[in-house]
Parts: C-alpha cells; structure tokens; sequence
C-alpha cells in the first residue's frame, strides 16, 4: 500500500474507559486507525509495536503518567506530535508539557470537535516535516525545500509564539495582570505603538478604560484614543475591526495610520475591547496581527474564567474548613478566635522580616487553619481541665499531622500544608512531630509558632489564668534557639518595644 494512502494512526491515552470508547468510535468514524492505552506504561508497549501519527494522552493516571510518557515520546521519536488533556490544570504542568515537545494543551471537558481540529492542525504540521526530511535528500527539487522550509521556520516562530501565548497567560494570578499582560503583549507581538484594555459595564453606556501603554519611543503614542463609535460597532458586532488605511475612517486622532479593535468575550458576550494603533509613518497591521490579537484576546478570556472560578474554588474551600476551626474553638470558649489572632500576629511578623506577598499570604491561611486538626482530638483530652497524662499528650501532639491530612486531601496547597504540620517543631530538633531541627524547619513554620505559642500563652485556658504578657515575653526569649527560631524571637520582641505588638487575648 502506498504511504499517502495509509490511514493516519492515533493514539489515546486515558485511564477512563468511557474517554477511550468514544473517542475510539468518533475518529474511526472519522477515517483513522484508532489505538487506545489505559495509561503511559501501556502506551510505550504499543509505541514499540505500532506507528503511531499522532498521541492524545490525559496527565494524571497510574502506573506511568501523562508528562512521563511525553517525555519518553519526545526523546525517542519527536516527530510524534503529543497533545494533552487534563481536568486539573496547573501552572506547573503547563510548563512541564511546553518543555517536553507538546503541541497542544485541551482542557475537559474536551469537545470532539475540537479534538479534530487539533488533530488535523498537528498532522498538517507534521506532514510538512516529514515531508521536509524526505525534500532533502531530492536536490532536483531544492526551490521546493527552499519554500518549504520558510514555510516550517514560520510555523515553528508561530507555534512558538503561540505556546509562549498560552504560557504566560497560565502563569498570571490576577485578573488585574491579566489586562496589562494583554496591553504590553499587543505592543510586542503586533509591533503597536499605543494598546488600551477597555471594559464594558452594563451601568454606564461607553466601556472604561482598565489600562493602557504606548510605545515610549514614539512620541505622542501614550496620547492616543480611537473614536467611541469605533469601539461601539465592534461592542455591537461582535467582531473584529482591522483599520489598515485611516482613509475614509471618520474621528481618528491624526497620528494614528493603522488601528485594530477586537472584542473579548466571555461565556459568548462581550466582556471588554482590545484596541491597538500604529502611528509611525507608513506601518500598519495586518490580518496576522489581527489573528495573534484575536488568539490573545481568547486566552486572556480564558484566563479571566479560570481565575474566577478558581477564586470562587478557593474561598469556598476556605470558608468550609474555617468553620471547622470555629466549630473546634467553640468547643472550647477560652480559645475562641485563637486562630484569627495567631494568624494576624504572624502576617505581622512576617511584613517585618520582609516576606513576599505570596508568603503572607500563605501566613494568612495557616493561620487561621494551623489547629483544623484538633477536630481529631476527643474533647475529654482536648477540654481537659487538669494536667495531661504522657498517652493524652501523645495525642495532643497528633493534631499537626491531621491537620496536614486534612488540607493536603484538597490538592490545592502543598506549601499550607507543610506549614501546618511543622508549626509545632523546634528549633533544637526536640519537637513534633517529626523532630525536624534549625532550617530543615521551614521558614514560616518557625515563624508561625511563635505566634502561636505567644497568643496561647497570654490567652486563658480551662485549666489556668492568662499569664501576663511580660512574663510571656520573658518566657519566649529564654526559648530563642531551643524552641524557637531566634531571629522570629528577636522581630517579636522588637514589635513589643515598638508598640506594634496586638494585645494577645483581644479580639
């Protein structure tokens, strides 16, 4: 049989079976030969028996994951284009995939459609090298290599700059972000020399601007603005506008030659306008630009839902395990709002000893959930009025490594986790629950006790009266570098004689 009239070959990957038959069925239907795997280990053993054009591979199953075999693909024949698939993105596994060769990144639930046109595009893609490898060895036909490969260089530069598209747009953790990587990325891969973000709100008839630039090399370009009815035909459309020539365009500002507006939707309705404007001499965009700022705007949509739905994720999740903690505190009422205080004095602590803004906030949510473990704790030793027996103690000491457990069953926050389970080691290596010592404590584990134990301290208990904060104070000194981390103890102290130290105990 002849090559070109051999079906293509897929090949998908997934530990779901309903994923595989459906897919299996659609792209047979489709006219290609169809093979399946139910994880990596799987797939290598039919990659060693079988041409393979193309793989679909989800990242999360057993045995040998997604990023695993892409890699083993990558390595041992990379004119296999790999296309991934996952319920659970992330920033990390992004990264891993753009730097094992992956073509492509679907989201589930993914659309067979879709799956189709990645497919297609890859093939395409593919065929062109492979037809680029067989060219060179046929000198009689060099004009043809010639074009065919300025054909590969600028789907490589595209892809490129596609995948680096995609890429940064995974990585921004605001919406505010969001925009202006939107604006100085219009400046960049369209060559404009002035970009503005503009939102549309339903309470105010002409959209708002959220953030602009212009190129600080073109004089008057941070000036510019295109015309309200410009923007309201694209808002009204739906669709695009690409001003190449400003002949015969009413109300341009007169430094502008080239302009470009295009809408932003999200869940099918416009959301906000790209627009973007060329002012140097004879320069203007194209339908190229046209197609980068389309594909920007749609990735900088998508990273705006994520975000959205990730927060709304995010303070749910929050809001169900803080009330454990209120639930745990009002078994106890000398201990209530302990975890609020604990994670208000570390925040504290930790803006004077310079930590980031990613790391206060990791300070805020260990805070308020370093005791969620206590919820494992029976309540005639956790409210036990009298001094503990060694075995009560033994328990007591549980609460940070089910705390742990708990946040770490979520999936979404390794370094909280850590945090909670270490906040009660010392730094002499003599606390629990693993006996970790100086640095091998992380960080903000070392910092968080400090709070902790200077609010438990002053604060009441079932079975003693709060001790006053100067022999609190005195106490936690005494502890630098058996117990606690000196220089933590060191900032503490130096809050108190600041008078920047919140009243331990007050609400």
């Amino acid at each position: 049989m002849d090559t070109e009239q051999q079906k293509e070959t897929l090949l998908f990957v997934d530990d779901e079976e309903n994923i595989l038959d459906i897919a299996s069925e659609y792209f047979t239907f489709k006219g290609f030969e169809v093979l399946t795997a139910r994880n990596g280990r799987e797939a290598v053993q039919v990659l060693e028996s079988e041409r393979v054009d193309c793989c679909f591979t989800d990242i999360n199953m057993p045995e040998m994951d997604g990023l695993a075999l892409a890699e083993h693909i990558h390595h041992t024949d990379n004119t296999i284009p790999v296309i991934v698939m996952t319920g659970y993105p992330s920033l990390d596994n992004t990264i891993a995939t753009l730097k094992n060769g992956v073509v492509d990144f679907l989201i589930k639930p993914v659309n067979l459609e879709q799956m189709e046109l990645a497919v297609r595009r890859v093939l395409r893609q593919r065929h062109l090298f492979v037809e680029n490898i067989l060219l060179q060895k046929e000198v009689e036909q060099k004009e043809r290599l010639e074009k065919l490969n300025r054909e590969l260089v600028y789907k490589v530069e595209e892809l490129n700059l596609i995948n680096r598209i995609m890429r940064d747009f995974a990585a921004i953790g605001s919406t505010t972000d969001v925009f202006k990587c939107v604006v100085d990325m219009t400046i960049e891969v369209a060559h404009a020399d002035w970009a503005q973000f503009l939102v549309m709100n339903e309470h105010v008839e002409t959209p708002f601007e959220v953030v602009s630039a212009g190129n600080g090399a073109v004089p008057g370009a941070e000036d510019v603005r295109l015309p309200d009815d410009l923007v309201a035909g694209v808002v009204r459309d739906e669709l695009p506008l690409l001003v190449k020539d400003r002949q015969g365009v009413e109300g341009l500002p007169d430094n502008v030659r080239s302009a470009l507006l295009v809408p932003m939707k999200i869940r099918e309705k416009v959301f906000g306008v790209l627009t973007a404007a060329v002012c140097r001499g004879d320069l203007h965009f194209s339908e190229k630009d046209l197609y980068y700022l389309s594909y920007i705007s749609r990735n900088a949509a998508r990273s705006i839902e994520n975000l959205a739905l990730y927060e709304n994720i995010y303070q749910n999740l929050f809001s169900t395990l803080y009330a454990f903690v209120n639930a745990i505190e009002a078994r106890d009422p000398y201990t209530q709002q302990h975890s609020e205080r604990v994670a208000r004095l570390a925040i504290l602590l930790g803006q004077e000893m310079n930590c980031s803004p990613e790391e206060l906030d990791i300070l805020h949510f260990s805070g308020h959930l370093h005791d969620i473990g206590k919820i494992g704790i029976r309540d005639d030793i956790l409210l036990k009025c009298s001094g503990l027996t060694a075995e009560e103690y033994e328990k007591i000491k549980e609460h940070p490594q089910i705390g742990a457990n708990i946040v770490g069953q979520l999936g979404l926050w390794d370094r909280e986790k850590d945090i909670i389970r270490y906040h009660h080691e010392h730094f002499d290596g003599t606390g629990y629950p693993e006996g970790l010592k100086g640095e091998e404590i992380p960080f903000l584990s070392r910092l968080l006790a400090v709070a902790d134990v200077f609010d438990a301290m002053a604060s009441g208990r079932a079975y003693r009266k709060k001790i006053e904060e100067s022999v609190v104070l005195e106490t936690i000194r005494d502890r630098a570098g058996t117990h606690f981390d000196p220089r933590v103890v060191e900032t503490l102290l130096r809050l108190h004689q600041e008078g920047k130290l919140p009243t331990a105990g007050d609400n």
